[in-house]
């Protein structure tokens, strides 16, 4: 059952690689066959501590090696729906890298297969409405983007969108603009990582040459008030992750996040938990962090809320039945 102490969410931003617990990682290993240099989930545990993006990544692809089969990833993805939809998450759209998976041998339809029966499943069992979004890994270039690209289009297999993310520095947006304008012209849904650990330009290149509706991260759109004001006047959706940007060493602390800033100039920051399985809690966790270190209000709860339904690429319908649901718990919070 939803948390009653949160109103129902959508949470936009979960790569789902990003929620292999240690355990899951354990099993799949064993089940699969894969030597592991972890004695057990503690171990593994152990070197969760990250310098920087890079330094998380170098560990998170070393630990996909376990996800083999249709099953596996079905597996993964259902084991995170469950914990979101206890969460409260009415909503997902998730995420997930092919590339770090056809790199080291297993087909593409293999992964989106397993995937997507798993987001299937989960309307019927958790109420939880679902999409897909594939991510390009920027740091293997546009050329193995666009082979991803045509290779998703031609399986058949319906995905919501495409996102842009892994090492940011260095790895600007624009050189991705064609792959993008084949996936808009395919009519595909678009979002990018953007302005985490990369500088504000990233998240304007983001923008004027990927053309997405959406950006992930964005936290260090702050450093530029042109662009503050743009991403207000259009709506532009920020998906941002406080513990994994304290995790990266991206801010200090979750205090240090501007996260009011942004809800006082109006941009539309939502909540979410990247790859929690790595940075230390789910959508729930995250929303309890900010609460405690920002003394957040219900009033602002609920906005955070209603932002991510609104940032969501839902269903008008289905958006306008969450939408009253947020309004509700939020009635049934000022009445204490």
């Amino acid at each position: 059952m939803p948390s009653p102490a949160l109103p129902p969410l959508a949470e936009l931003h979960v790569h789902v690689e990003g929620t292999l617990q240690p355990e899951l990682a354990l099993a799949l290993a064993e089940r699969n066959r894969v030597p592991l240099p972890y004695r057990d989930p503690d171990e593994l545990r152990a070197r969760y501590r990250f310098r920087d993006l890079r330094s998380f990544l170098d560990l998170y692809y070393a630990n996909l090696v376990v996800l083999r089969t249709e099953a596996d990833f079905a597996e993964l993805t259902a084991t995170y729906l469950r914990r979101a939809a206890a969460a409260g998450v009415r909503h997902t759209e998730v995420f997930v890298d092919p590339q770090a998976h056809t790199t080291r041998g297993v087909p593409l339809e293999v992964v989106l297969t397993g995937v997507t029966a798993a987001l299937e499943s989960a309307g019927g069992e958790l109420g939880l409405s679902s999409g897909l979004i594939v991510c390009f890994l920027r740091d293997l270039g546009p050329d193995a983007a666009m082979a991803t690209l045509d290779a998703v289009l031609e399986s058949g297999i319906p995905v919501l969108g495409v996102g842009l993310d892994s090492a940011e520095v260095g790895f600007p947006p624009g050189p991705f603009a064609a792959v993008f304008a084949k996936a808009r012209a395919a009519g595909l849904a678009r979002v990018a990582h953007a302005g985490e650990e990369g500088p504000a330009g990233y998240v304007w290149d983001a923008l004027r040459l990927l053309e997405v509706a959406r950006i992930d991260h964005g936290i260090r759109s702050l450093e530029d008030r042109t662009l503050v004001e743009r991403l207000v006047a259009g709506r532009v959706p920020l998906t941002v992750c406080p513990l994994s940007n304290v995790r990266l060493q991206v801010v200090p602390s979750v205090a240090d996040l501007a996260l009011v800033d942004m809800l006082d100039a109006g941009l539309v920051a939502t909540i979410n938990s990247d790859d929690p399985a790595y940075f230390g809690g789910y959508i729930d966790d995250n929303f309890a962090a900010v609460i405690d270190a920002h003394g957040l209000s219900a009033a602002q709860v609920a906005t955070l809320a209603r932002n991510s339904f609104e940032a969501a690429f839902l269903e008008p319908g289905r958006r306008a039945r969450l939408l009253a649901d947020v309004d509700a718990w939020e009635k049934a919070a000022a009445a204490g």
